[in-house]
């Protein structure tokens, strides 16, 4: 399977992952400046945006190495969000060669047990979702997640439209859900001690505590990496302040060796 995707710009190849409460449109104010030095691949990971979710089993970064073969390129910078950054990780665990950097901006990661104070928090998030969503109330689910994963710094047409990414997203996953058989996602873990490319560490200072926490964790396994933590952030800073991460990409994708400060 091919995922949705946008290409944009010419240069080094950057992908850009989208975080799980969002699509390719994350990264819509970021494209245009990105694209005039670099080539810009954003894809829809499966159940998201306009990529299907058909009832098969399969793995993100497999994905992804497919989607890289069939544009002719061979290695990327990796830029995730979240999920994305998750993914991240685990196509440069599972395909190595395909992750020439990795940028990770409040980035999922299994490999972290959570405090029992963020534990609670994740769980009354995760029971308060899977409520409202068994009793139908998707309207009520986006307001949640909205409020949940979207940091002050967010204006109303950005909260606007993680509401319209997370109701799509709903939409097609519980739809995939009552497939026979669903879709069954294969689990890569990675072990950030193992990773070997430059990686940068972002965090957000308004972020729910484990991610932040993720965020320390990645910076002190993963060799040679940086951390920086933006304390105006919450769990999308891309979205938050584009303009500031744009800032940030650039000097890190171009490879600036007095970047790595807020």
């Amino acid at each position: 399977m091919i995922l949705a995707y946008d290409d944009s710009g010419a240069g080094d190849p950057v992908l850009l992952l989208h975080a799980g409460v969002a699509d390719r449109r994350m990264w819509d104010p970021l494209v245009p400046i990105l694209s005039h030095t670099f080539r810009v691949i954003r894809p829809d990971l499966r159940g998201f945006g306009d990529s299907a979710q058909p009832g098969v089993e399969y793995a993100d970064a497999d994905d992804l190495d497919v989607l890289l073969d069939s544009l002719g390129v061979g290695s990327a910078s990796v830029v995730g969000s979240s999920y994305g950054g998750r993914v991240a990780m685990e196509l440069a665990t599972a395909h190595p060669g395909r992750v020439s950097s990795l940028v990770l901006l409040c980035p999922a990661f299994r490999g972290l047990q959570p405090s029992e104070e963020d534990a609670e928090a994740l769980e009354t998030y995760a029971a308060q979702e899977g409520r409202l969503l068994g009793s139908g109330d998707l309207d009520a689910a986006v307001e949640l997640t909205v409020a949940t994963w979207v940091g002050p710094e967010a204006d109303p047409e950005v909260r606007d439209l993680v509401a319209a990414m997370q109701r799509h997203a709903y939409d097609v996953q519980l739809a995939a859900e009552r497939q026979d058989p669903p879709p069954s996602a294969r689990r890569i873990d990675v072990d950030p001690s193992a990773l070997t490319v430059d990686t940068l560490v972002v965090s957000g200072g308004q972020d729910l505590g484990h991610f932040r926490a993720i965020a320390r964790h990645l910076a002190e396994e993963v060799p040679g990496a940086e951390h920086v933590e933006l304390d105006w952030a919450g769990h999308l800073p891309s979205l938050e302040r584009p303009d500031a991460v744009l800032a940030l990409l650039l000097d890190v994708l171009r490879d600036d060796p007095a970047v790595h400060a807020p």
